[in-house]
């Protein structure tokens, strides 16, 4: 087996947000390679997502989007379990990218919402981006209303 460079978990840690035993842990298991031990740590960000499913949301944000020509608005209401984690840069992104995404792709409700593809990577489920930032912050995150203004 490949000994992993401390350098190696750095460049994994920055671009996943993950712990550092998690990443060491996850680059052991894919033999060094930095792709793998991505999708290893998205997997693991995912089952925990699943295990704190069933937690009360009681902090959390409302997040807009307005087009560039103000002629359309969109707002998501996110959930979270305290407000430490409402305030945190992946919590405010995520807010931001969902509210992007529901102004272009215009779901009727959550459910709608959560089942889409995302827009910037297809690849990806926006119940997959909203799992992924879960695992990496340690709460449960609801997505709790969708709202599109028009004129």
């Amino acid at each position: 087996m490949n000994k992993i460079s401390i350098e190696d978990i750095k460049k994994l840690r920055e671009k996943t947000g993950a712990g550092v035993s998690d990443c060491r842990e996850a680059l052991e298991e894919s033999g060094g390679d930095m792709k793998k031990a991505e999708e290893g740590l998205r997997k693991r960000g995912i089952e925990r997502a699943a295990k704190k499913a069933d937690r009360e949301v009681r902090a959390g944000a409302v997040f807009s989007y307005v087009h560039h020509t103000g002629r359309l608005g969109s707002m998501v209401a996110l959930a979270c379990e305290t407000d430490f984690v409402a305030k945190t840069d992946d919590f405010v992104k995520l807010g931001k990218e969902l509210a992007l995404h529901v102004a272009a792709s215009r779901p009727e409700s959550v459910d709608v919402l959560l089942g889409q593809e995302y827009v910037r990577d297809p690849a990806k489920k926006i119940s997959d981006l909203v799992k992924e930032v879960i695992g990496k912050l340690g709460e449960n995150i609801q997505v709790v209303d969708v709202r599109i203004v028009e004129v």
